[in-house]
């Protein structure tokens, strides 16, 4: 099957935004490390409106799991295309996932800093 490029605006954002939905679908169903990571969104937005939480704390948080989100999602891609490339173990490509995992871990130090900012002071 050829991929024909849709040179239409409209019909041609249409067709990016499905192919967007499909991944973020695939994503969440078939990887644990963002199945955990969306759930504890979830958990977060709940906590959100359970503590009352002001406009700019949502748009902290939102921001912060979403970014969390964005780089495991981007970390996966880094994983799949490196193991499709060479499938075996190779020192170079394990340097490569290890330095993507080193970004998801500086995006989820930063969302835990933002969550223990916005509930600590509410819990204690």
């Amino acid at each position: 099957m050829e991929f024909q490029k849709d040179n239409t605006f409209f019909s041609g954002r249409l067709k990016s935004i499905g192919f967007a939905v499909k991944g973020a679908i695939k994503l969440i169903t078939t990887e644990h490390s963002v199945m955990v990571q969306s759930s504890l969104a979830v958990l977060m937005i709940f906590a959100g409106f359970y503590f009352n939480i002001s406009r700019e704390e949502w748009m902290m948080q939102i921001l912060a799991f979403g970014l969390v989100l964005g780089i495991e999602s981007l970390n996966t891609a880094v994983e799949k295309v490196a193991d499709f490339i060479h499938p075996e173990y190779h020192e170079k490509i394990g340097f490569i996932k290890d330095i993507a995992a080193g970004a998801v871990m500086f995006a989820a130090m930063a969302a835990i800093a933002v969550g223990l900012l916005i509930y600590v002071p509410k819990i204690m």
